[in-house]
Formats: C-alpha cells, structure tokens, sequence
C-alpha cells in the first residue's frame, strides 16, 4: 500500500513538473553590427539572447574591421598578432574560393576598394583619370603575397590590407546557427545583412520566406520590390549586388564590385547574386565571386563546386532576366 502511494505520488509530481516546465516558443534577437543589421529568429524554451550577443562579441574581435582592437585590425596594421578559429576557418574559406574563382575573389582587395571610394575612406580626387595610382595600389593586391604559418600572417609586403567584408556576415551566420543548434533550437532563421541560415519552420509551422530582391537602377528612394520570394526550410544563403552601392562620375555608372585582377570597378550585366552552399560563408564569398566574374565565368564556377548554386539577376535591353544555375532547385529543397 506504502508503495503504491508512494508511486502515485511520484507520478503526480513527474506530471506536476512537466506542467510547470516552460514551453517553447519563437524569440526574436535583433541589432547591429559589422556595419549592418542581424536578425535572429529561433524557437526554444527560454531566451538564447546572452549566448548569441557572446558569439557575435567573440566574431567582431577576431573578424571585425570597424573593430579597431580585433584580430583583422591588428594584421593590417602589422601588430604582432596570433589569429583565432574563426579567422583560420576565414582564411582556409578565402583560400578555397579564391582558387575556384581563379582570382576573381581575394580578400587583399581591400586597397582598391577604398580607392574608389566604397571602403572606410572617401574617394580620390578624379578617380577615374588615375590609372597610374590603381596600377601602383596593385603592386600590394593578391592573395599569393600572403600566407597563414603558425598562427600568424605573414605579409610579402606590409602594405598588404585584408578585407573580410565578402565572407565574414555569412561566416557570423554560420556561427550563431551553431550556437543555436548545440542549444537544441531546431527552427531559427539568422538574418546578417541579407545573408542568411534557415532551419525548420516558422512561428506559423511553415518553411521560412527569404526574398531575393528585384534591382531597381531607374528610380532611386522608390520602395523596395521582390524578385521572388523562396519557401525554404534549410538552406545558407548569401546575395551580393551592384544596384544600392554606387555611384556616377564622368557620366558613367560605377559599383562598389571591384575586379582584383584589374583594379577597376566591374561594368557587366550581372547585378545580382544568390549563392546557396553548404555554409553561408562559401555563399557569400562565392556571390561576390559571381558579381565579379559575370554570368559566364560564374556559372562555370559554380558547376566545379559541386556544393553550389547560384540565381543571377542580369540587365539585358532595359530588362531584368533571371539565370539559374540547373541545380539551383534542387539545393533549395535539400
């Protein structure tokens, strides 16, 4: 009898205490950094809120170049520094897509970038009659004059600059999809910039909606249009494009794309670049790619990566056409 009682009362409390246990439901995060905005989404008991802001906290030290006291600031300023897992797992991203883009993405371009006036600096007086200065910037761009040896990078010149800015948003989604997955969270979508990392389903059961967005070159501050809107439930997706960050001098039309090869901004066709890849951070690394290469060169890339697909958005007779890659539905769904 003692027994028996003493089970029931066992189970009322098991069945008290699951009563009382809190249910999960979806948390919303959001904020700035790198120089953008994060939106994080996730379903869980209890608020993830503290373990997200240290693994974003933990990215800006190594990866940040708005950070003046993170890992990425000291290289280019050559102060003796010893790199971290993030910037080695940056540095091995950077080597691989750097290798399959023939060139067309390297993270020493930073130099140029802020020469025609898209990085941290203004632009040059008359930019475009300068040919002579690209040419002299140039002698300090590519990635083979640097090399990662024993925790340390080793420049060929010390004027060699490292930009992270095409790698480190996807790679920051990259880490915050971790962060959540080891605390159980089987559906979130993490938002860096426009880069993303979907999981599961939405607060209404659903697959996550990600747009693409439609370029509009013809009437700037008009409202912000689609070009498709994608049901997913796990994907790492990243879109790179020339239509919000430019500007004309001469009469011509100049984007923030910056062919490393030549040192001049890319004037092809292709103004957008979706990349899905099994990481966000060979997505968006992998998108610059494409915006650099053109339509050609870029699928031709993404067919040797095998891990990849891409959507371009290219102008063509004053319209808009849409170029898939032919796994491109296939990566959506996998």
């Amino acid at each position: 009898m003692i027994s028996a009682l003493l089970g029931i009362g066992l189970a009322a409390m098991l069945i008290w205490g699951m009563e009382n246990e809190p249910k999960p439901r979806y948390y919303h995060d959001a904020g700035d950094i790198f120089g953008t905005y994060y939106n994080i989404r996730y379903e869980a008991k209890s608020s993830i809120c503290d373990s997200i802001q240290a693994a974003l906290k933990a990215f800006d030290n190594s990866l940040s170049m708005f950070n003046p006291h993170s890992i990425l600031s000291a290289v280019n300023a050559n102060r003796d520094t010893t790199t971290d897992a993030a910037f080695e797992a940056m540095w091995a991203e950077a080597t691989r897509v750097y290798d399959l883009s023939n060139g067309a993405f390297d993270i020493t371009v930073g130099p140029l970038v802020n020469y025609w006036g898209f990085g941290t600096k203004k632009p040059t007086p008359d930019p475009f009659l300068k040919g002579r200065e690209v040419d002299s910037i140039r002698e300090f761009i590519g990635f083979e004059k640097v090399a990662l040896v024993d925790h340390k990078v080793v420049k060929q010149d010390s004027r060699v600059q490292l930009d992270a800015g095409a790698v480190a948003k996807g790679q920051a989604c990259d880490m915050i999809a971790a962060v959540l997955a080891r605390q159980g969270c089987e559906n979130y979508l993490v938002d860096i910039g426009g880069e993303v990392v979907a999981h599961g389903l939405n607060d209404k059961g659903e697959p996550w909606h990600v747009g693409i967005t439609k370029p509009n070159l013809n009437n700037e501050g008009a409202q912000e249009e689609l070009q498709e809107i994608l049901a997913v439930s796990d994907v790492k997706m990243a879109t790179s494009g020339n239509y919000r960050n430019y500007y004309y001098a001469d009469g011509e039309r100049r984007s923030h794309t910056i062919d490393p090869r030549t040192g001049y901004p890319v004037q092809h066709s292709v103004l957008s670049a979706t990349v899905v890849a099994s990481t966000c951070m060979r997505a968006d690394a992998m998108a610059t790619a494409c915006m650099v290469l053109g339509a050609e060169d870029a699928m031709d890339m993404i067919r040797r990566a095998e891990d990849a697909a891409c959507y371009l958005i290219v102008a063509q007779n004053d319209s808009l056409v849409v170029i898939k890659s032919p796994n491109w539905d296939e990566k959506l769904t996998k």
